[in-house]
């Protein structure tokens, strides 16, 4: 669910992006949470639209075959002995998303809280930049230890998080123009595809992006280190 990946996605937004290394490039496949959480945040979602269309429309079976997956997953993570975080917030959004849709009959409204999800995003992040406070920039100075330091009495830095932040508004809006028409049409199976090319694709050049407005300049040639 886009409720469960970008969703986590404060926290990885900057989370990729080394401290101590600011001219590497950020490792995407880490902050999805490997190929495992790549499959977390792909493969219940289109498991429900491949068995919705299978099923005949039957919004029960495609809850059920979603939520297994989940569940699968999720066990294998565990077995592997990583960090269950990916797992349970993938496997929580599943079973919720599931759950509406089986209350309301509507299948549409498996995707309901990964558009509640991207519609608090949005606010929240547009929000913090027009009170002063960008989101993006409290994630990196926590990252890089400069969470002590007067960041926002810095016009260069806030410019940069202020952009970044801008991004994400921007990445998370555009994800509800997208779907919610869809949503509202009832349009699962083009919900469910265009849920899947604006989840990772997205956030991975969300991240990328963020990485080249946030990182600090490289150093002057002959400085010393």
């Amino acid at each position: 669910m886009q409720g469960a990946g970008a969703e986590n996605a404060a926290s990885a937004i900057i989370g990729s992006v080394p401290a101590d290394a600011p001219s590497s490039p950020p490792n995407l496949l880490e902050a999805v949470g490997g190929p495992l959480g790549m499959a977390e945040n792909v493969l219940p979602a289109l498991a429900f639209v491949v068995a919705y269309t299978v099923s005949g429309s039957d919004t029960n079976v495609s809850a059920a075959v979603a939520v297994g997956l989940a569940v699968a997953l999720a066990a294998t993570r565990l077995a592997r002995r990583q960090s269950p975080r990916h797992a349970l917030t993938g496997l929580v959004g599943v079973a919720f998303g599931a759950l509406i849709a089986t209350r309301s009959g509507r299948a549409e409204d498996f995707f309901l809280p990964g558009l509640v999800f991207n519609a608090g995003y949005a606010t929240a992040f547009a929000g913090s930049v027009l009170i002063g406070r960008p989101i993006v920039g409290y994630i990196a100075t926590q990252l890089d230890g400069s969470q002590g330091t007067p960041w926002r009495e810095d016009p260069i830095r806030m410019r940069a998080f202020n952009r970044a932040t801008w991004l994400w508004a921007g990445l998370f809006t555009a994800r509800l123009l997208v779907q919610l028409p869809l949503y509202l049409a009832g349009s699962v199976v083009a919900l469910g595809v265009a849920r899947t090319a604006m989840g990772l694709p997205v956030f991975a050049l969300g991240i990328w992006l963020t990485y080249l407005l946030v990182r600090p300049p490289p150093a002057p040639a002959g400085a010393q280190p």
